[in-house]
């Protein structure tokens, strides 16, 4: 008999290592920089409409994180933020892209269970030299039979992907901790879309889950995920 699942993508930030906890420090710092002249929720708002302004021009990542921050800091001070400010945010966006990878648990064990017997893509999106880096500190880039950086997670994303590695969606599956980018346009292209929680997930990643969908499942960790992909093959 022919194995259904054939493939299986991983996402990489939050889900195989750490990411959005960064991303969360630096917007401390923010905070702090900018509390002469706005509290901390009405600049937090900002810096979300900004950031959603600018995906379509930065997409996703910290480049585009710090210019929103820039964008941001200028509109709150009404044009006066001092040059100090706006260099110290600067700073912080190369202290982000030189940050050490820090893997979650079972992040390579998990990989290493399933390689032998499915292909193994990672399927990230965000700034290319970025996500370069973050592999190659890694340490799993070998684990993987293929790697997709895109700039957005959407159907015809993965319907695309899939349909060049394994025929088509449905014989492939996507693990990630993001509802809106890993999993709900898996399931809508025909695949099977795992959530792996995270503590700290970016609210324009938030999603209701798609909890109706035979294809949907949610598991604690990856250290679950072999078993489960046991139970579907």
């Amino acid at each position: 008999m022919q194995q259904s699942l054939t493939t299986i993508g991983f996402d990489a930030d939050d889900t195989l290592w750490h990411n959005e906890r960064f991303f969360r420090i630096t917007q401390d710092r923010f905070a702090r920089l900018l509390a002469d002249y706005t509290e901390r929720d009405h600049l937090e708002d900002r810096l979300l409409a900004a950031e959603k302004r600018n995906l379509g021009h930065y997409g996703f990542g910290i480049k585009g994180f710090v210019l929103s921050m820039i964008e941001t800091a200028i509109e709150v001070t009404e044009g006066k933020v001092p040059a100090a400010v706006i260099a110290e945010l600067m700073e912080a966006g190369r202290e982000m892209l030189e940050h050490p990878i820090e893997l979650l648990p079972h992040a390579r064990e998990a990989i290493e269970a399933l390689a032998p017997d499915y292909r193994i893509l990672l399927i990230t999106k965000g700034d290319l030299i970025d996500q370069e880096r973050k592999l190659a500190q890694s340490g799993l880039g070998d684990l993987f039979d293929g790697v997709e950086i895109v700039s957005h997670k959407t159907t015809e994303t993965y319907v695309e992907i899939f349909a060049r590695h394994c025929q088509d969606a449905s014989r492939a599956m996507m693990v990630g901790n993001s509802l809106r980018s890993d999993v709900i346009p898996v399931i809508e292209a025909g695949g099977w879309g795992v959530h792996v929680p995270h503590d700290l997930t970016w609210s324009l990643e938030h999603a209701e889950p798609p909890r109706t969908a035979p294809r949907f499942a949610e598991i604690s960790s990856l250290e679950d995920l072999h078993d489960f992909v046991l139970s579907v093959r």
